[in-house]
């Protein structure tokens, strides 16, 4: 990567007339791979080196394939949460359906649609995008895409898909929006992609509306930057 000495920090207006993240690279004197899991992530540390001062130093980065999350919402405006047990933090979570970009070929709406059946037994019909976020940008590149979903349909019990590990024991719930807004101040709901999601569905029911969110295929420029 070379230095981004033509960046332009004062320019931060984006296509909406509000502010928008730029794109830069700091030139990487030199990247070793440290831990290759086979599985999900790998770790890479890089010799960065800093336009400001010239300083060099070391970066852990966590390789990650990218990730999509579902608000599904159905016409009494509750949303479908999952309740999953994650490993790292202790806890059981609420949570949306989420789930990695690791199908060849596949495509963010795509993904979105599978990852809502098989976590959720639920199919949509009306698709936009609510969010992108970098979930943990000082350690890792991972980049999510959340969706909001409408005109739900659900699938027939033979249809079902039948999860594995965590997915094995994930119950579903319908709960009014409102409510988990409630719950995400209160410090009651903490998994990213909900908090993500659950408040820019509440800022989009409250301001332009669901039907001026971006369409489901819109462009995410910020991940092919990574």
């Amino acid at each position: 990567m070379s230095d981004t000495s033509d960046r332009e920090p004062n320019d931060v207006r984006g296509r909406a007339g509000g502010w928008v993240d730029h794109p830069e690279h700091w030139r990487v004197t030199s990247s070793e791979t440290t831990l290759q899991t086979g599985h999900v992530i790998s770790v890479r540390k890089d010799h960065v080196v800093s336009p400001a001062d010239g300083a060099e130093f070391p970066r852990d980065v966590v390789l990650h394939p990218g990730a999509v999350g579902i608000v599904a919402l159905d016409d009494q405006e509750r949303v479908l949460t999952i309740s999953q047990y994650r490993h790292p933090t202790g806890h059981r979570l609420v949570e949306i359906p989420a789930g990695l970009l690791d199908v060849a070929g596949e495509g963010y709406p795509e993904a979105a649609q599978r990852e809502l059946y098989e976590e959720g037994a639920v199919r949509a019909r009306r698709w936009h995008v609510l969010a992108d976020v970098f979930t943990s940008p000082g350690m890792t590149n991972e980049a999510t895409r959340v969706f909001l979903a409408r005109d739900i349909t659900v699938v027939a019990d033979e249809e079902r898909h039948v999860g594995q590990h965590e997915e094995a024991d994930m119950p579903t719930q319908w709960v009014p929006l409102d409510e988990l807004v409630t719950a995400i101040l209160a410090g009651d709901l903490q998994n990213q992609l909900l908090v993500t999601g659950v408040l820019a569905a509440w800022a989009a029911r409250h301001g332009s509306g669901y039907d001026a969110l971006r369409s489901a295929d819109a462009p995410w420029p910020a991940r092919h930057h990574i």
